[in-house]
């Protein structure tokens, strides 16, 4: 009888022991899922040069109002794919789809087209060129017109300035203002605001930006065949050079990450801020553009 009674309050040891690890392991999962809520209050995001100011001014905005910290990098479209494909970033930006870019496994990821940038070449102002057909543009670039002269400006040695291949804002432009022509070699930069300062201070050069970075006189926009790079233009289609300004995730967005994704696509930012960095709403064009680049009237 005493060996039966010493079994039970054995067992019943073991059960509040049991009991107390459980509970233990309960703390635990709490304390996890606050570490979570923790990681959450900040996302980063790669990519894009020509998207940066967008989507920086977006989260400089966005974090004034939220507790939470949103980390805005540059470095290309190429490097926004690769690093939200690898999760090295909540956010990859990109100018071009993730289909155009080898070595991206676009199926894993999901496109949220936040706005449309036009993009158009940078020119010096000395050079005395403010307009270009395109077939002049194309010799340009790949270097069979060599000086200003020789399409009504300055007589002055045309420099290039490019950027590199991993750029987005250089895939637009060869695809839709080089009609896919390969440019002949110059000084390559990574970065617009660098491709922007080179132009400016080099008598002669010659690149390619987003819209949202002519912001003064310092470096002239390119009219390509008398048409104006300007939002009417480029939102009806007579302009051709522009792109979709895409925010990438690997899968669904968490929670913050679509939080903020639908903060960029709030009235404050596409009724507003677009306009003031240089954007257009996406929902305000008029063609639409697919990852072969075929265009068709909305």
């Amino acid at each position: 009888m005493k060996k039966a009674k010493s079994i039970g309050i054995s067992l019943f040891l073991m059960l509040v022991v049991l009991l107390l690890s459980a509970c233990g392991n309960g703390d635990a999962s709490e304390e996890d899922n606050e570490d979570s809520k923790e990681i959450q209050k900040s996302i980063t995001i790669s990519g894009s040069s020509a998207m940066q100011p967008l989507v920086a001014a977006a989260a400089a905005q966005y974090m004034e109002e939220f507790d939470k910290d949103i980390i805005v990098n540059a470095g290309g479209s190429g490097t926004g794919l690769s690093e939200v494909s690898d999760g090295t970033v909540n956010i990859g930006n990109s100018d071009v789809f993730a289909e155009e870019k080898e070595g991206i496994t676009a199926n894993e990821l999901i496109d949220h087209k936040v706005a449309v940038v036009g993009i158009t070449g940078a020119i010096n102002p000395e050079a005395g060129v403010e307009n270009l057909s395109k077939e002049d543009l194309i010799k340009v670039f790949t270097g069979e017109i060599k000086n200003w002269a020789d399409v009504g400006g300055e007589d002055q040695e045309i420099v290039l300035v490019n950027r590199p291949d991993s750029s987005g804002t250089r895939d637009t432009f060869v695809n839709h203002a080089l009609d896919g022509a390969t440019p002949t070699e110059g000084i390559t930069e990574d970065s617009s605001n660098t491709v922007r300062k080179i132009v400016q201070e080099t008598p002669g050069a010659i690149g390619y930006l987003a819209l949202s970075y002519f912001n003064d006189d310092s470096v002239i926009p390119l009219s390509i065949d008398n048409i104006e790079a300007t939002d009417e233009n480029i939102q009806s289609g007579e302009f051709p050079i522009w792109a979709y300004q895409h925010s990438y995730t690997k899968g669904e967005p968490t929670e913050l990450e679509k939080e903020f994704l639908d903060y960029m696509m709030s009235d404050d930012v596409q009724n507003t801020l677009l306009a003031e960095q240089g954007y257009i709403s996406a929902t305000k064009m008029e063609v639409e553009r697919d990852a072969k680049g075929n265009e068709t009237v909305k």
